[in-house]
């Protein structure tokens, strides 16, 4: 690796066009559209990698990227440069293992919220917070945890190719962003098998309300489902005249607790929301610094 600053081959030619090659969607300007893609370069940024990525924009841009493929673990590319052969582009993170992931789909499948916005093809802002909580942070905490590989001459890490694969992987992230969960480790449909076979199996273990009678095996008929949700208010009121069912016909079906339940966010969502500042003044780079900042004067950092 090459001192910072040091580029020997920066000037070693034009890349060479190319034809069909993957093209990134933002003409100019910033690249990344989610809240996903953004906090994943502004995570690479915060690793003082911002002025060695820029080098890679042109290249994203111009379609140099000929090749974009995520697994478990890895995300390989072949990017065209100046030489007549493509160099190959790899850049490792480890995967959660299974143990870990179980643990994180519980939690999913657990709350509701999660599970219809994942069900629904989203990532909600507050997964970045749940997975941290279950230690499996969703982006990689320090550089060292990216095993960045390109055959190219240059010795500066990233560079210029391994640079345009980062924003390629980006927009991919913008256009699937389950791809980000399939890097480490859970692809989209295994997740939402996961879950939805999670979600069946909670609601199928409500025990049945007193007021039903389950025919026996014996029987010969089929078994009955239990109600479940807002369905158990109308346990027993099918046979009631109206009149009489009218002053608990509303009434809950479970107790309600003393206050509503609230959705607890973390101390940067005002950033979150706000987005990036502009390059004069620090640019996503800054709003790094001032989401850590937030985070230690926060009420868990006290």
């Amino acid at each position: 690796m090459s001192e910072p600053g040091t580029d020997r081959f920066a000037d070693y030619g034009r890349p060479r066009r190319v034809d069909g090659g993957l093209r990134a969607r933002s003409a100019r300007g910033a690249i990344g559209r989610s809240w996903w893609s953004r906090r994943f370069l502004e995570v690479l940024e915060s690793f003082a990698l911002g002025t060695r990525l820029t080098r890679g924009r042109s290249y994203a841009r111009a379609g140099q990227v000929l090749t974009l493929d995520i697994a478990p673990g890895r995300v390989s590319a072949v990017v065209q440069g100046s030489r007549p052969k493509p160099y190959q582009v790899s850049i490792a993170l480890r995967p959660f293992p299974a143990a870990l992931w179980s643990r994180i789909e519980e939690e999913l499948a657990g709350q509701a919220f999660f599970s219809a916005r994942l069900l629904a093809g989203d990532l909600p802002d507050e997964l970045e917070e749940l997975f941290g909580a279950a230690g499996a942070p969703l982006f990689p905490a320090a550089v060292d945890e990216l095993t960045q590989r390109c055959n190219c001459p240059d010795f500066a890490v990233p560079c210029k190719h391994l640079a345009a694969t980062f924003y390629l992987l980006a927009e991919a992230f913008d256009a699937d962003p389950f791809e980000l969960l399939h890097w480490r480790g859970r692809s989209r449909a295994e997740l939402l098998d996961e879950l939805r076979a999670r979600r069946v199996q909670a609601t199928g273990a409500v025990a049945l309300p007193e007021a039903v009678d389950p025919p026996s095996e014996s029987d010969g008929g089929p078994s009955t489902v239990a109600p479940v949700g807002a369905a158990r208010a109308l346990v027993g009121l099918s046979t009631t005249p109206l009149p009489e069912a009218v002053d608990r016909f509303w009434l809950p079906p479970v107790p309600l607790p003393d206050q509503p339940p609230r959705l607890v966010t973390a101390p940067d969502l005002l950033l979150r929301q706000l987005g990036a500042p502009a390059p004069a003044i620090g640019g996503p780079g800054m709003l790094e610094r001032l989401r850590r900042a937030y985070r230690a004067f926060g009420p868990d950092g006290r």
